[in-house]
């Protein structure tokens, strides 16, 4: 795959138009490539850009991208959650991962909760990609084992990531079995998201203001977790602070327990009707750090979208 290949790909997907199927064939093969030597905690440098859920709002992460500036020139680390929900899961995964491909050291991807078969499913990606494509063998693509290569699209995205050993990222949050980020390092990812245990807890965990120590989750997997288990994991690993995903805030972004963890949300107008805002986190090559706050697409600027969006949006 040439680089002026994935260029035509690239501005075809920025109109949301979707790839044929042989070509979202080769750019999963080439991406695993790329994907499969990153680390588990995986090293990203600042100044970074950080994102948080997407779910398929494709026309709301084309605002991001006007906020926050284009790849390459902007170093950005999604976290997670790219699919489901949304009308355009389909262009939105394809455009961050031709991203991928293209710049590789400019964008980091991480895994979230829904990049899971079992998802997927049932939250529209596999419904979108039969829709749009006549079978689900872009799905199986993007979360199926390759008969003859055994090996996942969604199990190569790294679980975390490390900015300039100072700011923990991560999709849901932390986990009882963990205490170290050595720990994470060494957990075979390559799987589907387990129903409990460490990979599980750090894709579906919440911290509760509620909660000391740890607690049961109403999402039926992974842990709320306190302030005081934040303080310790911090302490332990040298780290600044946790930026993590996967609950929608009506703010954009939320800090908690002194400062010691934030939230960051980015998909506006969540399932096109929860009315949030959203944001992306800015930090400098010091670490600084400014909240960039937008608001959903306007409408005239949207595709016809096909379908409404799965209706229970708290997974």
């Amino acid at each position: 795959m040439g680089t002026s290949d994935l260029d035509r790909q690239i501005e075809q997907l920025k109109r949301c138009e979707p790839l044929a199927e042989a070509e979202v064939k080769a750019l999963c093969l080439k991406a695993m490539e790329i994907l499969v030597e990153e680390s588990n905690v995986q090293r990203v440098d600042a100044p970074v850009t950080i994102c948080g859920d997407i779910h398929g709002q494709f026309y709301d992460m084309k605002e991001l991208f006007k906020v926050g500036g284009d790849c390459p020139k902007t170093n950005y680390l999604f976290l997670g959650d790219f699919v489901d929900r949304g009308f355009y899961s389909v262009e939105t995964f394809l455009l961050l991962l031709a991203l991928k491909v293209r710049y590789p050291d400019r964008i980091t991807l991480i895994r979230g909760n829904h990049e899971s078969r079992q998802i997927t499913q049932v939250y529209g990606f596999y419904d979108e990609c039969l829709r749009k494509y006549g079978s689900v063998n872009v799905w199986r693509y993007c979360t199926e084992i390759f008969d003859y290569l055994r090996v996942d699209i969604f199990l190569n995205f790294s679980l975390s990531a490390l900015i300039e050993n100072k700011i923990f990222s991560v999709h849901g949050g932390l986990s009882p079995a963990i205490t170290t980020l050595d720990q994470i390092r060494v957990i075979d990812r390559k799987q589907e998201v387990p129903h409990d245990g460490a990979m599980c807890d750090l894709l579906w965990s919440d911290p509760e203001d509620a909660v000391d120590g740890w607690g049961l989750s109403p999402r039926g997997a992974g842990f709320l977790f306190g302030g005081n288990v934040v303080s310790s994991f911090n302490h332990s690993n040298n780290i600044d602070y946790i930026c993590r995903a996967h609950q929608l805030v009506m703010e954009g972004f939320k800090w908690m327990f002194n400062n010691k963890i934030v939230t960051v949300w980015s998909a506006p107008n969540y399932c096109y009707r929860c009315g949030n805002v959203a944001a992306i986190l800015e930090l400098d090559e010091n670490l600084n750090k400014q909240f960039r706050v937008f608001e959903a697409a306007p409408h005239e600027s949207r595709g016809v979208p096909a379908k409404r969006p799965a209706p229970d949006y708290f997974l």
